[in-house]
């Protein structure tokens, strides 16, 4: 790390503050005297940029000179919150801007507030891009993002009357001082139109795309440094627009309106990020972005390439590779071979032999209604050529099926990549995996279940294929960033390589014996927890109170992860506190965080629920030494960044089977927090890692979960246990909607229903005793903080730089430039 009280110090603060100074004037056009926080932090940003420039410019080069097998990492989402904390810390800068903003009356906290988060995801698949992106430059490797510059990011959501509202999340309303436009590497994306085939002079027959409605894609790059190592590598994000900025004659003979339209339509391709909801996925413009994004990201590569090589493509395949982030991309299977045999007269075989070499896939769910579907129809009238060069594949990989397994004809009805009926569909993750030479789940678990569930005759067919390669998250923004007071005290105490190699954290374990240091450790939390309380005191008007237990979950609003549960058991306690019944009760605060997809209404109406009890259990007098509750409103990165370090008990608790990792589990354990949780995604791993003494186990596995479907009664679980039948009375006789009759009557048709998927009932009694479990360990500080300790130290296994290493030796075949 940099001694900036040395000379170079005082060099480097002089620097920052005159480019400061000459981006507010001559950048910005703005002077001291009229200068706001935000143009105070663009000011700020693209000092930064500068120092970031050079390095930027020095990686492409180096690059360029490797004869290195290069990344391409395509992803629909990147959830990056904020860059400029990202780039001080990663540049080493934080102290150097913070004394150079002193000298002109301005706080580095109070600039860094006005950027606003890049939401350029739904959650935790996103951010895993952005965490990936950090590690990728962390450990040097010559990876680059391709994402799409939506205009307005994951929508704001606000709370009326306890219910989500949605806002628009304009994000680049003031500009984006961090991305530079290559105008120069503009792309023209084909849609609609139809097939022209023609036959040459020696009868080879040729495939051309026309009558087509095009569009350009236009690139913007964010630079992503890497930790203080000299390496910046790049997010290129692209913005559609028209070909034409208008038609000329249209509009002079009066039509503005249509001359417009096209330029608007265009424009709309990356104008709104996507909610993540299975009932959006029918929608054509869904379509659009995920095509526009492979073809212009793959016509880059290619372009590139010819540049370097000319037309011969044979060691295409071996210095490419295409890491598809979830079916999004799955179209860059078949625009990689439209690109090959029809832009650069490639033949079948070997444009297939050059794909399926540099294709890779990541599959994120083991949800069967979130496997992307495409409905042929829709997909043929959108993009033709395609779904020709879709039909071929499907027919040549059931002919090699048919080979291999000959008469089997079920099994080449499970496998097609084209699902038949009378509404024919196409199966986005089989036509990724028949193009890919490498599929990988997000945890051990997730992985085993997709060999022996929903991907188990590709597993029969290909063995070795399905690989693992568990989640992590960077500790340069999860812990480092967002725990200073964390950061510096293991810092103190174990020195700080464990910033650029987590696995040095465990050098942490043994001070869960010294008791100095665990004073040490708790006052660090309980800074923490004021922090917090502060937080949501700003953004909610609901006062925490910092001396009591603080119980989070905070993730996307849906189902299968259980927010309803955590709520049934806030419930129960209220009506323990309600019938006087405390004893052995730790004073508990509740906070739930997330969004619901707009169109889904039974995670809008957890939402509604989650407040409506909230209101009443802080209006009740009895409760307000020993029970508190929040629902934090538009939880973003930016939130999570003050959330993490305050919180003392993570909740991980979805129905096991169903989540494929989870990363928020990651970056709480980092930061010291207990979790409680079901064997499922990768708190499985956790629980290995940490200790199974240092972790709240609780529910069914995901073999139990199976069984207990066959058979399942909530209805007598609910009669036969007296806390879960009052829980349910309370809820059924309106406590929490006195003046809204049967709101709720979903929710709780839902928990009643013998076919209820989520199994909420059948994991509450064991969800109800571990949580009795926490409050009694919880009662011995000392107890609770070697436990928490011992968690930190043993998260270096969740480290993005861990799985990016496996990533880069097991499927990439890249080493550190």
């Amino acid at each position: 790390m940099s001694d900036h009280s040395n000379g170079n110090g005082v060099v480097i603060l002089d620097t920052l503050s005159r480019e400061f100074r000459r981006h507010l004037l001559f950048s910005l056009g703005k002077n001291e005297a009229e200068s706001d926080s935000d143009y105070c932090y663009r000011a700020a940003a693209l000092a930064a940029r500068d120092r970031i420039t050079e390095d930027w410019i020095s990686t492409r080069e180096r690059i360029d000179q490797s004869d290195t097998r290069r990344v391409h990492y395509l992803s629909l989402e990147f959830l990056l919150g904020r860059s400029l904390n990202n780039a001080l810390l990663n540049l080493d800068l934080e102290e150097p801007m913070r004394k150079a903003l002193h000298r002109f009356g301005v706080e580095l906290e109070e600039v860094i507030d006005q950027e606003p988060d890049a939401g350029l995801g739904n959650g935790g698949l996103g951010r895993l891009a952005a965490c990936f992106l950090d590690s990728c430059a962390n450990l040097k490797l010559p990876v680059s993002g391709y994402g799409i510059r939506y205009e307005y990011g994951m929508f704001n959501q606000t709370v009326d009357n306890g219910r989500q509202i949605e806002g628009p999340d304009h994000w680049l309303r003031n500009g984006n001082p961090w991305e530079i436009e290559r105008h120069e590497d503009i792309r023209k994306i084909h849609l609609y139109g139809r097939t022209e085939r023609t036959s040459d002079a020696d009868g080879k027959l040729h495939h051309e795309w026309v009558e087509s409605q095009c569009v350009l894609a236009v690139p913007y790059d964010m630079p992503i440094p890497g930790y203080r190592n000299g390496t910046v590598n790049t997010l290129r994000l692209w913005k559609a627009t028209a070909t034409d900025e208008f038609n000329l004659s249209e509009f002079n003979a009066g039509s503005y309106t249509e001359s417009v339209a096209e330029k608007n339509n265009a424009e709309q391709i990356s104008m709104v990020l996507y909610p993540n909801d299975a009932s959006e996925n029918g929608k054509e413009l869904r379509l659009k972005q995920q095509y526009f994004l492979v073809s212009a990201s793959l016509q880059d590569v290619i372009a590139d390439w010819v540049k370097r090589n000319g037309e011969d493509f044979t060691d295409f395949g071996k210095k490419n590779c295409f890491q598809l982030n979830d079916t999004h991309p799955a179209c860059a299977v078949p625009e990689l071979m439209r690109l090959l045999m029809d832009e650069h007269g490639l033949e079948w075989d070997d444009a297939w032999a050059i794909t399926t070499e540099c294709m890779a896939y990541t599959n994120h769910t083991l949800l069967p209604e979130a496997l992307e579907r495409w409905s042929v129809g829709l997909f043929g009238n959108l993009l033709p050529r395609i779904l020709e060069i879709i039909y071929e594949i499907n027919e040549r990989f059931l002919a090699f099926v048919e080979a291999k397994y000959p008469g089997d004809k079920e099994l080449l009805n499970r496998v097609s990549i084209i699902e038949g009926g009378n509404n024919p569909h196409i199966r986005m993750a089989y036509l990724s995996i028949v193009g890919s030479f490498s599929v990988n789940g997000v945890a051990q678990l997730h992985t085993d279940l997709l060999k022996s569930g929903l991907f188990s005759d590709f597993d029969r067919i290909w063995p070795g294929k399905l690989n693992n390669k568990t989640n992590g998250v960077t500790q340069r923004r999860w812990l480092s960033h967002c725990n200073p007071g964390l950061r510096d005290l293991l810092t103190e105490t174990i020195g700080s390589s464990w910033e650029s190699d987590l696995e040095k954290i465990k050098d942490l374990a043994p001070y869960s014996e010294d008791a100095a240091f665990r004073k040490k450790w708790r006052a660090v939390k309980q800074a923490n927890k004021e922090r917090l309380t502060k937080y949501i005191a700003q953004n909610t008007g609901v006062q925490f109170d910092a001396s009591m237990m603080f119980d989070v979950q905070v993730k996307r609003i849906h189902e299968y992860k259980r927010q309803l549960l955590n709520i049934l058991h806030v419930i129960h306690l209220y009506d323990r506190i309600m019938r006087g019944d405390t004893e052995g009760m730790v004073p508990r605060c509740v906070l739930i965080g997330g969004k619901a997809a707009p169109g889904y209404h039974i995670a809008k109406l957890i939402i509604k629920l989650a407040n409506n009890v909230a209101a009443r259990v802080n209006a009740e007098p009895k409760a307000a030494d020993l029970l508190r509750m929040v629902f934090f409103p538009n939880y973003r990165v930016s939130a999570m960044e003050v959330i993490c370090p305050g919180t003392e008990l993570s909740e991980q608790i979805s129905t096991a089977g169903k989540e494929a990792s989870g990363t928020g589990n990651m970056k709480f354990m980092m930061n010291g927090a207990l979790t409680i949780g079901t064997l499922d995604g990768a708190n499985i791993e956790i629980r290995e890692k940490a200790g199974e003494e240092n972790f709240f186990l609780f529910g069914l596995d995901a073999k139990e979960v199976a069984e207990t479907r066959k058979h399942y009664d909530p209805n007598a679980i609910i009669n036969s246990d007296d806390d879960i039948r009052r829980i349910m009375e309370l809820l059924e006789g309106g406590r929490f909607n006195e003046n809204e009759p049967g709101i709720f009557g979903e929710l709780i048709g839902g928990l009643r229903n013998p076919g209820d998927q989520w199994l909420s009932i059948a994991d509450l009694r064991s969800f109800i005793d571990s949580q009795a479990q926490v409050a009694g360990i919880y009662m011995n500080p000392e107890q609770w903080d070697r436990m928490s300790i011992l968690n930190t130290a043993n998260s270096g296994w969740f480290s993005s730089d861990r799985t990016i290493q496996q990533y880069a030796d097991d499927i990439w075949n890249v080493g550190a430039i």
